[in-house]
């Protein structure tokens, strides 16, 4: 389970005291996610999520998250909303942490998604990064991209090895290409940055919301695109799906055509995401902080998508069609 902090019951009662949301019904732990601790809360008032921002939550960070679920909202997203207090604030303090309490999403995550979930998602993405065009309020560097790689390495390399054998100089090798290589210029914005599967909601095989937003930034759009593509279309057994990248690219570009330069850099945008999800994973699975109820994600599901990657010849394999 992912909660790192407990939470008094004679804490949550003052925290709550604050707002009009009436009694406590219900209050557990929610199992899903790994930097935050995220509760299910039900008081009189209805269902909500209740936040408390880890440590490697930089507080400075939090304005660009709620204001940025705000304008999305505003603009036809379906996502969680900031709820505020009696004095009209949204974040708060709880047990030593930032604080919020978000509105609650109806709807189911899709274990296997199905062509037409990645459609889906490939729509609701385009939506995002269009709805996020005019988010001037607050900006964020993606601290995860491609700078930021070689640091997550240095805390990882010394053990990496024992996740995997000559996983250390493969990860080495790859910094050595994306690092000079990284694509510059293109059309840059609101990304979400951590779109997979349990954070986008269905209803009735109609998407119904998308979540967790507390990697978004500003950054590369085709980056997002190749995040997704690694999320949603590989199959359990490592193989890449053509038929599912095609469908959530054809469904994006549909909403925002991407241009020649995007298309092209999509090899090295998705061989980057596989590296950077593969470095977050390598540096939880090293270092699962102790007493902590949190099951971090195998690091070797993003190596067998990265080496996949490194044996792209083509656009095409990802299922673009010119």
């Amino acid at each position: 389970m992912a909660v790192y902090t407990d939470v008094p019951p004679e804490e949550l009662e003052a925290f709550l005291s604050t707002y009009e949301l009436g009694r406590l019904r219900a209050f557990k732990g929610i199992a899903e996610g790994v930097e935050n601790s995220n509760f299910l809360l039900q008081t009189e008032a209805g269902s909500f999520i209740l936040t408390l921002y880890e440590k490697r939550v930089n507080p400075d960070d939090l304005p660009f998250f709620i204001g940025l679920m705000q304008h999305l909202a505003s603009r036809g997203i379906d996502c969680p909303q900031p709820v505020r207090n009696r004095d009209g604030v949204a974040l708060g303090r709880l047990a030593g942490r930032p604080a919020l309490i978000a509105t609650f999403l109806l709807g189911t995550s899709v274990r296997r998604p199905s062509a037409a979930n990645c459609a889906a998602l490939g729509t609701a993405l385009a939506g995002l990064h269009r709805a996020g065009a005019d988010f001037t309020a607050f900006s964020r560097v993606n601290a995860l991209s491609v700078a930021g790689w070689r640091p997550l390495y240095e805390q990882a390399a010394v053990r990496a090895d024992t996740v995997a054998p000559g996983l250390s100089a493969l990860i080495a090798d790859e910094l050595s290409v994306l690092e000079p290589g990284w694509p510059a210029g293109l059309p840059a914005g609101v990304i979400h940055a951590d779109l997979f599967p349990d954070n986008v909601f269905f209803t009735d095989d109609a998407l119904s919301g998308l979540i967790d937003f507390y990697f978004a930034c500003n950054d590369t759009l085709a980056y997002d695109v190749a995040i997704c593509l690694n999320a949603w279309c590989f199959e359990a057994d490592g193989a890449y799906n053509q038929t599912k990248g095609r469908a959530l690219l054809a469904a994006y570009r549909a909403v925002r055509p991407l241009s020649p330069a995007e298309i092209a850099a999509l090899p090295v945008l998705c061989r980057g995401a596989a590296l950077r999800f593969l470095l977050t994973r390598l540096v939880d699975w090293l270092n699962v902080p102790p007493g902590a109820l949190v099951r971090p994600h195998d690091p070797k599901e993003y190596l067998r998508k990265l080496r996949f990657h490194r044996s792209v010849e083509s656009v095409r394999d990802y299922g673009v069609d010119a």
